[in-house]
């Protein structure tokens, strides 16, 4: 089957739901996307990517973790251990030959999830996770522990600040090229996490699915 289907997976604290796109055998690319208000104005444009992959013929899926998207687990009851074991449930179920799609702060989702390869686009550390989230809400006026109506607690904070993308291994860093941080590739564009409204770039999703599935093939 290659059109986009609805379906769920299960882990340890109970079902949450994910989109497939593609083929169901090869290789799979797990999409994770960033966590809180960067998710909504980048889920079209990890859509995109995705529909380029199969075109590509390479399947994939982007799921809702714990606290995220559709999930009935509230995003202040969610933790970041709980969304990481249910990352590696997930990876763990869709078989062996399976390579991480993360954009920014998706990629501390990973954890020990076994893997063929991490392909991370601007990945995010938990301290500059951190550090949006504090600069966003004193914009806003809003207490403290308050994010964006989402009431977060110390200790998630602080697990968050702690929490850093995996590397080692077969893994492929991309950035934009207004980041000067090392990668791998870069590639021109504004960075849509940082407008106020969800937006796309079919034109880039065509480029990252290109380059996603190249370094696949290698």
């Amino acid at each position: 089957m290659t059109g986009i289907r609805f379906q769920h997976y299960d882990w340890a604290g109970g079902r949450e739901a994910m989109l497939r796109f593609g083929p169901d055998a090869g290789p799979i690319a797990l999409a994770a996307l960033p966590l809180f208000e960067e998710a909504n104005r980048t889920r079209q444009f990890a859509c995109t990517i995705l529909r380029a992959l199969a075109e590509r013929g390479i399947g994939s899926v982007l799921p809702d973790f714990p606290g995220t998207g559709e999930s009935l687990v509230a995003t202040a009851d969610a933790t970041l251990s709980d969304q990481r074991r249910a990352y590696s449930a997930l990876a763990q179920q869709l078989g062996a030959d399976i390579y991480a799609l993360s954009i920014r702060s998706g990629a501390l989702l990973e954890g020990d999830a076994t893997l063929a390869g991490r392909w991370h686009l601007s990945p995010q550390s938990g301290e500059e996770l951190v550090r949006d989230l504090e600069r966003a809400r004193a914009a806003a006026g809003r207490a403290e522990g308050d994010y964006a109506g989402n009431r977060l607690s110390s200790e998630r904070i602080a697990a968050l600040r702690e929490a850093v993308p995996r590397g080692g291994g077969r893994c492929r860093i991309i950035r934009l090229d207004t980041d000067p941080r090392a990668a791998d590739a870069t590639y021109p564009s504004a960075p849509l996490w940082r407008r106020s409204e969800p937006d796309n770039n079919i034109e880039l999703a065509q480029k990252l699915a290109a380059d996603i599935a190249h370094w696949i093939a290698a």
